[in-house]
């Protein structure tokens, strides 16, 4: 049994080293900030809760993503979006590097990017956000999924194809400038 100093101690470090990934993974899912702090919050308590049943089957960022994924969906479900990421994160980012015009170019094409992410089926979209956006390896994104790398290989493969139809460029363009 953990005594609950090495308990406290050991949350705030899952927490330090994963709370920005997590929190990223939910803007993009959700589009919504607010929305993502709180999903954000949801699944640390439910990491928190389930920490003493954490068997190591998976690695523990596999894990805590996959409470990620079903936070997300149970959100998406209840909310029943119209749209993902309306307006979200990626459109408040600014560049002081970049002229007026520059910036909003780089903000229309990713508007248009998140967009046509936000249209693709929900296993596509989880899929690019997790492979394309966040970078995780085919393996940590077939485990977060709970579905085999065949199907995430197949499933990225057509995501990205259909990006590119529904937006006429690269598709390595597309999610440089989703980040």
């Amino acid at each position: 049994m953990i005594d609950s100093n090495n308990l406290e101690s050991r949350i705030v470090e899952i927490y330090n080293l994963y709370y920005l990934d997590v929190y990223r993974f939910l803007v993009c899912f959700t589009g919504n900030q607010n929305d993502a702090e709180d999903l954000t919050q949801e699944v640390f308590i439910r990491v928190l809760k389930g920490l003493s049943n954490f068997d190591g089957k998976y690695k523990l960022k596999t894990w805590i993503f996959s409470i990620a994924k079903h936070v997300a969906i149970d959100h998406y479900r209840k909310k029943r979006f119209t749209s993902l990421f309306k307006d979200g994160f990626f459109n408040q980012l600014l560049s002081n590097e970049k002229k007026p015009d520059e910036e909003f170019e780089v903000t229309e094409l990713k508007r248009l990017i998140h967009e046509a992410i936000a249209k693709l089926k929900p296993n596509y979209r989880s899929v690019v956000i997790l492979r394309g956006i966040n970078e995780f390896s085919i393996i940590e994104t077939s485990e977060i999924l709970q579905c085999s790398e065949v199907k995430v290989k197949v499933d990225y493969h057509r995501a990205l194809k259909e990006l590119k139809r529904k937006l006429n460029i690269e598709i390595e363009g597309v999610l440089t400038n989703a980040k």
